[in-house]
């Protein structure tokens, strides 16, 4: 008798275990700049004074920072924005997505798997307002074009700068102008929240697009009080510390800044409705500043360094983390902190386990190098519509980077440069295809190329577009600018062997297209006609 009571008792126990509710899974809020690399007011505390990012000020961004885990060693997988959001969506490396992994004529596989569309299909409200997949991207393809797009009050937020010097010019002042766009972002988020239904968990993508290229002369000080001169003596080595340069790099922080006061609207409303604190917010940018030598679609730090902040529920906040991690491990990441199941076919890793640590520094030990790689970016930049084929490995102490065909020119073809019909600074400034395609264009593209016959400054066109060695490798104690290639130098012939070793074999581990048939997949050009180059 007593064993039959204990045995409806433990029944009764199991089944209201099982009828216990589901642990409620948390909202995510991803916001991703266009084009910004590791540039924020945070990174001069934790990575040291005396640079660029001392004049910055991010005060949302360091507030995600501080209440969750700011990763000082975070990476994007390409330089390029199609090929980088390619690996992000999909949780793997860029060239394991077909057509996805070039910027121009790129088509989306819809049998790849992508985490916002596994959440959608997990119950989640998803949605996003501007930038989050590019043109050419069909039917179901990440966030479906325009289907799950919250943008409808205005878009004067993707050309910041533009729209509020425009604002201002009527009489408006500069504060009350900046405000006007901050509400078109609270409204297009307040659409979202009103087309939740049944309170269901949401995921919502912030893509803005003004960091970007372009934006207006000056407007850092005439927005932001940005002083340009303040950058004087604080500039990396490969720009020079020229007045016009250091303005253009000062008014690519205003537009980062503008972003991060967007962020801080997305905040505000996340308190006002009470979701704040079980919300995953995860910041972060799609690769280096655009227009600059060492920047977007280059392998260096520059280019391919980028911020990342994670704060929400199951967080261990208040930390730095040196893990090396790439932006292809937030999908998985994502998936396992909406209690999704991860596919098979990801190459990524998920970073719940450094997330929900307590320790600071290198939390998991597995993670002390990327792998990241460049194929084409733009089609016209070379002639044929060849690529430039990079694949790097970063560690801490080096940086290795393999040229597949260093004959090419890295930033494209120096066309129409030593001739009667040479462009002029205007050209230079405002057309990104007059030369160099690969580089957008803008006053410090300009200022290079103009002044590359001058002794002086020579040295900065010849190293920023000038054709580059099979093999180079950087000590990164020593020069943690990647200034100086030592590939040649026997004390470092060890560790070179040793990295493109390592190097390779990942790739083919990942089946990498450049190593099959002399990377003819990526050798072919997409399409023809529309890419043929215009002179």
């Amino acid at each position: 008798m007593r064993a039959y009571l204990y045995l409806i008792v433990l029944t009764l126990l199991c089944n209201v275990a099982i009828a216990t509710p589901e642990e409620k899974r948390p909202n995510i809020v991803f916001a991703f700049a266009d084009d910004w690399g590791r540039q924020a007011g945070i990174y001069s505390e934790v990575l040291g004074k005396g640079g660029i990012n001392d004049v910055l000020s991010t005060p949302n961004f360091d507030q995600i920072a501080k209440k969750g885990v700011l990763f000082k060693n975070a990476f994007v997988n390409a330089p390029s924005c199609t090929p980088c959001r390619s690996a992000l969506f999909s949780g793997q490396y860029f060239w394991r997505t077909k057509r996805a992994a070039i910027l121009q004529g790129a088509i989306w596989d819809t049998k790849i798997p992508v985490w916002p569309l596994l959440l959608r299909d997990a119950g989640y409200h998803i949605g996003k307002s501007w930038k989050v997949w590019s043109p050419g991207s069909p039917g179901d393809a990440p966030f479906g074009g325009n289907k799950y797009a919250y943008q409808k009050v205005g878009r004067r937020i993707n050309g910041f700068s533009q729209s509020v010097t425009k604002i201002v010019k009527s009489g408006t002042k500069v504060e009350a102008a900046k405000k006007m766009l901050y509400e078109e972002v609270r409204s297009n988020f307040s659409d979202f929240f009103k087309a939740r239904k049944d309170n269901k968990p949401f995921c919502y993508y912030f893509g803005p697009t003004n960091v970007h290229r372009k934006w207006i002369k000056g407007s850092a000080k005439a927005l932001w009080g940005i002083n340009p001169d303040d950058l004087k003596g604080k500039m990396p080595p490969f720009l020079p510390d020229v007045h016009d340069v250091r303005e253009d790099l000062a008014d690519y922080f205003g537009e980062i800044q503008a972003f991060d006061a967007s962020l801080g609207v997305l905040i505000e409303e996340l308190k006002k409705r009470g979701e704040y604190e079980n919300t995953i917010i995860v910041v972060s940018g799609d690769h280096g500043p655009p227009g600059f030598p060492h920047g977007k679609c280059n392998l260096y730090d520059f280019g391919v360094g980028v911020p990342l902040a994670i704060s929400g529920p199951g967080i261990q906040g208040g930390r730095v983390v040196e893990d090396f991690v790439g932006i292809p491990d937030i999908a998985p990441t994502l998936l396992k902190a909406a209690k999704t199941k991860i596919p098979e076919v990801m190459t990524a890793k998920s970073l719940w386990p450094v997330l929900s640590s307590k320790k600071e520094g290198l939390v998991d030990p597995s993670r002390t190098f990327v792998v990241v790689g460049r194929e084409r970016h733009v089609a016209l930049a070379r002639a044929g519509n060849l690529p430039y084929p990079q694949r790097a490995i970063r560690t801490k102490d080096h940086l290795l980077v393999y040229n597949f065909k260093p004959e090419r020119y890295p930033l494209g073809d120096p066309y129409r440069l030593d001739t009667d019909k040479e462009p002029n600074a205007k050209e230079l400034t405002n057309n990104t295809f007059v030369t160099l395609p690969d580089e957008d264009a803008g006053p410090t593209k300009s200022w290079i190329v103009l002044n590359r016959k001058n002794p002086k400054w020579k040295f900065y066109f010849d190293h920023a577009y000038g054709k580059r060695p099979q093999v180079e490798l950087f000590d990164m104690k020593k020069d943690p600018h990647q200034m100086k290639n030592v590939a040649g130098d026997s004390s470092y012939q060890e560790v070179k062997k040793q990295l493109i070793e390592k190097l390779m074999g990942i790739l083919k581990e990942t089946g990498d297209p450049r190593l099959i048939d002399d990377g003819k997949f990526f050798e072919t050009p997409p399409m023809a006609g529309p890419w043929k180059r215009r002179r």
